[in-house]
C-alpha cells in the first residue's frame, strides 16, 4: 500500500517514514501543500497524510482541490491545532480523521490502517492462491508445514500478485506501488524480486508459479 506524507518540518517526516516503512507501506514525502495536490492528483494512494500548516498552500486548501478534482482517498490531518474549529474545518474540508500533534505512534499508526481499509473492500490479513498463504501481519509464505518470512519488498510484490491472481501487472505498476513515485531504483530491480520470489515458492512446495508475458508484465498463475 502507497502513502503520500505531506509535511514541511524535516524531523516530523523522518519519523513518519520510518514508522509506516516498517508496517511495510510504501512511502512518498513532500514538505508543502502544492507539492502534496500534485502528488495526489498524479498518483494512486491508498491514504494521504497531510499536514496543515505547510508552505504554497496549506493542508486544508490541498485538500480542498483535491476533492473538488474528485480525488476520493482517505486524508488524515496531522496539526499542532487542536480546537475544536479547527478539527470541524478539516472535516468539513473532506477530511477522513484528523489527529493533533503531539500524537502517540500507535494511535497515529492505528488511523492509517483503518482509513486503509475505509479505501476498499476489507483487506484480510491471509491471503490464498493454490495451496500457499500469505500471512500479511507476519509477512509469512506458507504452504502445508513449510513456511518462510519475506523481506519487505518481497512481500509487498507477491502480496500484489496475490491480490491479483491470473491477472498481469506491469513491470511500472510494480515500480510505482512499491519503489514509489521518483523513485532512482533501477527498473531491473522487479525482476531481481521475481527471481527471489519464484525460488521462495518453489522451496515451500507451491502449485502457484509467476509467469512473464514479454512486453506486458508478471502473473500469480496455479499450475494445478
Amino acid at each position: 500500500m502507497r502513502i503520500l506524507v505531506a509535511d514541511d518540518e524535516p524531523e516530523m517526516t523522518m519519523v513518519l517514514e520510518a514508522l509506516l516503512k516498517r508496517e511495510h507501506y510504501s512511502v512518498d514525502i513532500v514538505h508543502n501543500g502544492q507539492d502534496s495536490l500534485d502528488y495526489g492528483l498524479a498518483e494512486n494512494y491508498d491514504c494521504i497524510v497531510l499536514d496543515i500548516m505547510m508552505p504554497k498552500l496549506d493542508g486544508i486548501q490541498a485538500l480542498q482541490a483535491l476533492r473538488a478534482k474528485h480525488v476520493a482517498t482517505p486524508v488524515l490531518l496531522l496539526t499542532a491545532r487542536s480546537q475544536v474549529e479547527d478539527r470541524v474545518a478539516g472535516l468539513d474540508s473532506g477530511a477522513d480523521d484528523y489527529l493533533p500533534k503531539p500524537f502517540d505512534n500507535r494511535e497515529f499508526l492505528a488511523r492509517v490502517r483503518a482509513l486503509t481499509r475505509r479505501s476498499g473492500e476489507y483487506t484480510p490479513k491471509v491471503l490464498t492462491a493454490g495451496n500457499v498463504s500469505l500471512d500479511c501481519s507476519a509477512f509469512e509464505l506458507k504452504c502445508g508445514s513449510a513456511r518462510v518470512r519475506l523481506g519487505s519488498k518481497e512481500f509487498q510484490m507477491l502480496e500484489l500478485l496475490m491480490r491479483q491472481t491470473g491477472r498481469l501487472i506491469s513491470t511500472e505498476q510494480f515500480m510505482e506501488h512499491i519503489w514509489g513515485y521518483d523513485s532512482e531504483v533501477e527498473i531491473n530491480v522487479v525482476w531481481a524480486y521475481i527471481s527471489y520470489l519464484r525460488r521462495k515458492l518453489e522451496g515451500v512446495g507451491a502449485n502457484v508459479r509467476i509467469t512473464a508475458r514479454r512486453g506486458q508484465g508478471y502473473l500469480l498463475e496455479v499450475t494445478v
